[in-house]
């Protein structure tokens, strides 16, 4: 939002993902509207970049002059592991990245409606059963 931060990111697929959990609701007063980013392809730029490890196997980082969220990363080996979810919003032409998967649908708020059909869509218990990582948060 400032500026302060910067990103370059290279071999960006054109697909976003969305997810509903509580956490992603309330870092970014919505829903998690992310692009999956191999970490290694992913440059910043800027020395206002915090981090704060928000369970114990991911971490969200945050400019910290101005709060803007901007990235969310799992940190522990797992499926998840090795990449970077970086808010759609954050690219500066967010223009033509398809919703191909919604997570957590089932902590969907009914208010929110996305267009379009045929997105993978996994409760909180399938992220469970096909991750792992989220057992016991």
């Amino acid at each position: 939002m400032c500026g302060a931060v910067r990103f370059t990111a290279r071999d960006v697929t054109p697909t976003c993902g969305v997810c509903h959990c509580e956490m992603c609701r309330r870092w970014t007063g919505s829903a998690l509207i992310g692009v999956t980013v191999p970490t290694e392809k992913v440059t910043w730029d800027g020395e206002t970049i915090g981090v704060i490890q928000s369970s114990s196997w991911a971490e969200r980082g945050f400019c910290t002059k101005c709060g803007t969220g901007l990235y969310f990363r799992v940190t522990m080996e797992s499926d998840w592991f090795g990449n970077t979810e970086i808010p759609v919003g954050l690219f500066d032409d967010p223009n033509g990245f398809e919703m191909t998967n919604e997570i957590y649908i089932d902590h969907k708020p009914d208010s929110f409606a996305y267009a379009g059909e045929g997105r993978k869509q996994l409760t909180r218990q399938d992220c469970v059963e096909k991750f792992g990582v989220l057992d016991g948060e």
